[in-house]
Order: structure tokens, then sequence, then C-alpha cells
């Protein structure tokens, strides 16, 4: 069982990339999917979030209506499309999922959650001129 996140690299502020999380040894549908950040000096922050059965997505404060998220059940890939990046959303990114919570909505901050099953090994994203 493994989650590898990919797609990170350099690029410049304000411009695109596109993260991929893919599982093995078990399906990503009807579980929700995460990605959290982790930057230099700094706290692990929830990015974003899409629950169980698609209806669901949360935002991390500092990307909405820049990033979001979406699944390709037949390649069991979520993929975190970021838009309009900032030198602040430098960090190594990382996906999460756990197959036994509706963590995405879980009543106390999806963002906080700690029981967290799976971790992916994360994928440096770097915004710089």
């Amino acid at each position: 069982v493994q989650l590898q996140a990919s797609g990170g690299g350099l690029v410049q502020p304000g411009g695109s990339l596109r993260l991929s999380c893919a599982a093995s040894g078990f399906t990503l549908d009807n579980h929700a999917v995460g990605w959290f950040r982790q930057a230099p000096g700094k706290e692990r922050e929830g990015v974003i979030c899409i629950n169980s059965n698609d209806r669901n997505i949360m935002y991390g404060d500092s990307v909405k209506g820049r990033f979001t998220i979406s699944r390709d059940n037949a390649k069991n890939t979520v993929y975190l499309q970021m838009n309009s990046l900032k030198s602040e959303d430098t960090a190594v990114y990382y996906c999460a999922t756990d197959t036994r919570v509706e963590w995405c909505t879980v009543r106390g901050g999806w963002d906080r959650y700690l029981g967290m099953e799976f971790w992916g090994k994360g994928t440096q994203v770097t915004v710089s001129s």
C-alpha cells in the first residue's frame, strides 16, 4: 500500500504546476484524499482535500481561488492543479488519505486531523524567479 506524489519542480511566480498522487495496493476511489505542505521552519499546512463522493472540497485559506483538486479513477490518481503560484507556495507537498474516516469533512477541521492512515512521500515545489 503506497501513495506516490510527483510533479513538483521549479516554477516562476504566476506560473502553474500540476501534482499527481498515485496509489498502489488500494483504490483512492470512494475515499477522501488531500494535499498538505510544509515549508522549512514552518508547521505542516492543509492545502486542499476532496471528500469520498467528490461533493465537498475544502481549501486552505491561502490557496482559495488558485488551487483545485480532481480525480482520475481509471488511473487511481488524484491531481492538485496549482495556478497563480506565489513564492510563499514553496514547500514540500504531500498527499494523504484515510480509508477508515471521512476526514475531509470531519468536525474539528480537516487540516487538523491527526489520524491520517496513509501519507505519500513529498514532492518539492519551488516558486522563484
